[in-house]
């Protein structure tokens, strides 16, 4: 099962494709967000993502109207609106990641959305876990040809063959996935990576809220082809989802890690290696 990523193959016996989630983590600030992009990069991520929405379609006036006490106003929809970029800054970040090279993309929360973001030519689109039931958005992502990662938090089996069955399994990756921030270890199920491979036959990734490293890790050991950690300059920082996202130490721990356990896992053939034979003529007194 292999699936092409703009000009990258993720699936069977390929390398896994380690994404950072810069998200709204850049605090409406396009420099902070060039700064995630650089910790990406130099962590040897491949691609960093983002999100994009228009506020009036995916919140409800309600919703902005509550009160929330925010640097950008005292609604939650000036937060809303102070979190979202729009032409000006996605332009700098498509220049900017151009420069580097790295690639880039976001979650599209509506279809106005996607037709913004497809104005950048993304190597992929990536689908929230929220937006797994909306249909709608699904068919449109769909119509752009692209291929599509899709996660799978805080959904049902049901609700995930649905998915698939409206976006087709051509082209098509499965984040595993755990919808908190951020998760607790003891609910993250890493062993629904397998589950999922089996039940839908497509490449199937892991999209990690928890704090450490250990079970992104082990999530690539169990065949993760892809792994997408939130990504910030500090975890203390205001805004919603530090908390749950890695560290510039962290992010290059966990790429470094990988690589390494890539490497160890070898080609699981049992066999005595050049480099022991010194050390077996040495210590073994029988059976040379």
């Amino acid at each position: 099962m292999e699936v092409r990523l703009g000009d990258r193959i993720v699936g069977d016996g390929q390398p896994c494709l380690v994404f950072a989630e810069v998200g709204i983590n850049h605090n409406g600030d396009v420099q902070l967000a060039k700064k995630l992009i650089d910790v990406a990069s130099l962590a040897g991520c491949e691609a960093v993502k983002f999100q994009k929405r228009t506020i009036d379609v995916v919140y409800s006036p309600e919703e902005l109207a509550k009160p929330r006490e925010t640097r950008f106003g005292e609604t939650n929809g000036d937060l809303k609106r102070g979190l979202e970029f729009g032409q000006s800054e996605y332009t700098q970040i498509d220049e900017y990641c151009r420069s580097k090279p790295i690639a880039w993309t976001a979650s599209c929360w509506d279809e106005a959305s996607v037709d913004f973001i497809e104005g950048f030519d993304p190597p992929f689109h990536k689908i929230a876990s929220a937006s797994l039931t909306d249909d709608e958005l699904l068919r449109r992502i769909r119509a752009t040809g692209k291929t599509i990662v899709l996660s799978t938090g805080m959904s049902t089996l049901e609700q995930i063959d649905h998915a698939v069955g409206v976006l087709g399994k051509d082209d098509l990756v499965l984040l595993h996935c755990c919808s908190t921030y951020p998760a607790d270890y003891h609910e993250l199920n890493l062993r629904a990576i397998t589950g999922l491979s089996e039940r839908y036959g497509v490449p199937v990734g892991y999209s990690g809220h928890e704090t450490g490293i250990a079970s992104s890790v082990a999530a690539a050991t169990l065949g993760a082809c892809i792994v997408e950690r939130h990504i910030t300059l500090d975890r203390a920082m205001w805004g919603s989802d530090h908390a749950a996202s890695l560290e510039p130490n962290g992010l290059m721990r966990l790429v470094r890690d990988i690589r390494l356990v890539e490497v160890a896992l070898g080609d699981g053939a049992k066999a005595v290696i050049p480099t022991e034979i010194p050390i077996m003529e040495k210590l073994r007194r029988v059976g040379l």
